[in-house]
């Protein structure tokens, strides 16, 4: 074999090495890193499948449903598509926005007992933003009374 059919076999092998295994870096561990975005009724539907999976679970925050710890982390509440709701723990301060029926995705997994437990808690809104208008009082004592947290809800 010639010194430049030696080079060039060298070169090919080299290449196809070098991205099987990129390939493999890229593409192996996919399956691993999946997060699944589901309804209450999607998720409930899958059964066992379910736990301990990453999911994504949108929906509605079910009216009366939420619960609050004195801690101030732990939270609890529904998650419901209209027809079938999902049990959500928390482990995290909510969002200023976060109120029962309002939409909301969170991040986490399904556990054994019924719960899903989530550490992550998205609210979803619009973002149009509509600034006070020249006529409109705006009474900034209220303004700030709305920022405040209020203890007696907990």
């Amino acid at each position: 074999m010639s010194e430049r059919r030696r080079r060039l076999v060298i070169t090919l092998v080299a290449v196809l090495v070098s991205g099987g295994v990129l390939a493999y870096l890229a593409l192996g561990g996919i399956g691993e890193n999946l997060v699944y975005y589901w309804s209450p009724s999607e998720l409930n539907a899958s059964g066992d499948q379910a736990i301990g999976a990453s999911i994504r679970l949108g929906g509605l925050v079910e009216p009366g449903s939420i619960e609050r710890e004195p801690d101030g982390l732990t939270l609890r509440f529904a998650v419901t598509d209209g027809e079938e709701s999902v049990r959500v723990a928390a482990k995290t301060v909510p969002p200023a926005m976060f109120r029962e029926g309002i939409g909301v995705v969170v991040e986490g997994t399904m556990r054994s007992d019924g719960w899903f437990e989530t550490r992550r808690l998205m609210v979803k809104h619009d973002n149009e933003y509509a600034a006070p208008g020249k006529d409109e009082d705006l009474d900034i004592k209220e303004l700030m009374k709305s920022m405040q947290f209020d203890e007696s809800a907990t």
